[in-house]
């Protein structure tokens, strides 16, 4: 393997910082060179603090996207042969897919999809052309992404990715325990948490298969065609896109794709800054591109689509921002906010997987952090410590339970389990608090739409459902 090269832009560009300065966004999928986008080590042992799940629980992650499609990250794949985007441009699909560039001096592979889809994806797209790339392109540091760059890298392969990779490997590798604890809540996977010696495994310590960086843009030349790789911050800070002019193509990763974009992720995350998403998505738009390929979904082709999708989604983010910022700046409080901010009809996009709610949160705890401007916050009071006094005046557990029952017969479903978990905070082992949360819940995963929120409403199922076993 070549050694790691350092390449300043090589057009005469003016560099773009990302709009929040060094802060380094990243996603939850630890060790993604080891596991796969969910976690870190072996996903062959459930998490210590996560009921397992069975085989039932498992559908808890699938959800039905806008298209009729389930999305899930047990999905099997039916795909016999590549997918031909244009001519020499094909796509292997899956829960990230994988794209390879053939040209008469060598291949180009963009994207490796996640460990376990990786050598299916490498299997279609060696049917097409199956040399060694000369060039593997990360256009982000997520597992499904990167999973599959051990399968497809050669000795003499050159691997791509944005600077703040680094730091972004490092992240995931240091908190690998919290992460593979959150992964295995929100996807429903059993994976194992780190060894208890590895608590803390350095704070740089992971591996980088980068061997080519680059801060604002490296272009290169194979086989009559250029590639432009560009730094594109957005649900990452090392997210990068790739213009293929003589093709009028345009690789985005996970800028854009067919939900409302994951600004905040539930598994847990640094914050992903709106305006470096419309920033990037600007920059997409000038290249008037013909065809777009996003790493999740399929190609939209013809300039006029693919003109319409950008500028559809960058509106959308940037009016939840905008909206967000005029509360604050008029002393709102950020649930205040997250109830009365919704996009116009005009830009409604599909919310299987980000939501509006949650980006509002992501944005105002991004600019303003923990401090809720409560004083009692800042006296280390726990949330729940109010609740022993609370239910004794109640009448106790049973009589707070009886009255989550009759609030969720009337379908006041959260405002019953506030009160299950209330009983809960007082006596953890109250089996008919425990009772109640599961049927609240279930009805709760049954109708949601998101991806996301399936998952962790799964996760309380199990939790539950283990709770009155025990």
């Amino acid at each position: 393997m070549s050694k790691m090269q350092w390449h300043q832009p090589l057009l005469a560009t003016k560099i773009r910082r990302p709009v929040m300065g060094d802060h380094i966004v990243k996603n939850t999928l630890a060790a993604i060179l080891a596991l796969s986008a969910l976690g870190t080590g072996s996903a062959q042992a459930a998490a210590q603090d996560d009921p397992a799940p069975g085989a039932n629980d498992l559908d808890t992650v699938s959800i039905k996207s806008a298209s009729g499609d389930t999305l899930s990250l047990q999905q099997k794949s039916t795909q016999t042969k590549a997918l031909e985007i244009t001519e020499g441009i094909y796509q292997a699909t899956g829960f990230g897919n994988s794209f390879l560039v053939v040209t008469n001096e060598g291949n180009v592979v963009i994207d490796t999809s996640l460990p376990q889809n990786a050598a299916g994806h490498k299997k279609l797209l060696d049917a097409v052309s199956d040399k060694v790339p000369e060039y593997i392109i990360a256009t982000h540091g997520h597992g499904d992404h990167v999973g599959g760059i051990p399968l497809w890298r050669g000795e003499d392969t050159q691997v791509i990715a944005q600077e703040n990779s680094v730091e972004f490997l490092h992240y995931q590798k240091r908190l690998a325990g919290f992460f593979a604890l959150r992964n295995s809540a929100q996807f429903g996977l059993a994976i194992a948490r780190p060894d208890a010696g590895s608590a803390h495994p350095g704070n740089f310590d992971a591996d980088i298969p980068a061997t080519i960086l680059f801060d604002d843009k490296y272009e290169f030349r194979l086989g009559g065609l250029t590639f432009v790789v560009e730094s594109a911050p957005g649900e990452t800070l090392d997210a990068l896109t790739v213009w293929i002019p003589e093709k009028s193509t345009v690789f985005v990763g996970d800028l854009i794709y067919e939900s409302f974009p994951n600004i905040y992720t539930l598994r847990g995350t640094k914050p992903r800054w709106a305006l470096d998403y419309v920033r990037s998505i600007e920059d997409v738009l000038q290249l008037d591109a013909e065809i777009m390929i996003p790493s999740h979904g399929e190609a939209i082709k013809g300039a006029d689509a693919v003109r319409a999708a950008l500028t559809r989604y960058r509106d959308a983010i940037l009016y939840v921002h905008d909206a967000t910022v005029a509360g604050m700046n008029a002393g709102k409080d950020v649930h205040s906010l997250m109830e009365e901010i919704q996009l116009p009809a005009e830009l409604a996009l599909p919310e299987q997987y980000g939501t509006v709610k949650w980006t509002v949160r992501g944005i105002y705890d991004g600019y303003a952090g923990w401090f809720d401007g409560n004083p009692s916050s800042i006296l280390s009071i726990k949330p729940n410590a109010s609740n022993i006094s609370l239910v004794k005046m109640a009448g106790g557990p049973d009589a707070v339970v009886a009255e989550a029952e009759t609030l969720f017969g009337k379908g006041e479903d959260l405002s019953a389990l506030s009160l299950a978990e209330s009983v809960l905070s007082v006596d953890p082992k109250h089996k008919p608090a425990w009772a109640v949360r599961l049927k609240i819940l279930q009805k709760l995963h049954k109708a949601s739409a998101n991806f996301n929120e399936a998952g962790w409403l799964g996760y309380g199922i199990r939790q539950s459902k283990k709770a009155l076993a025990e």
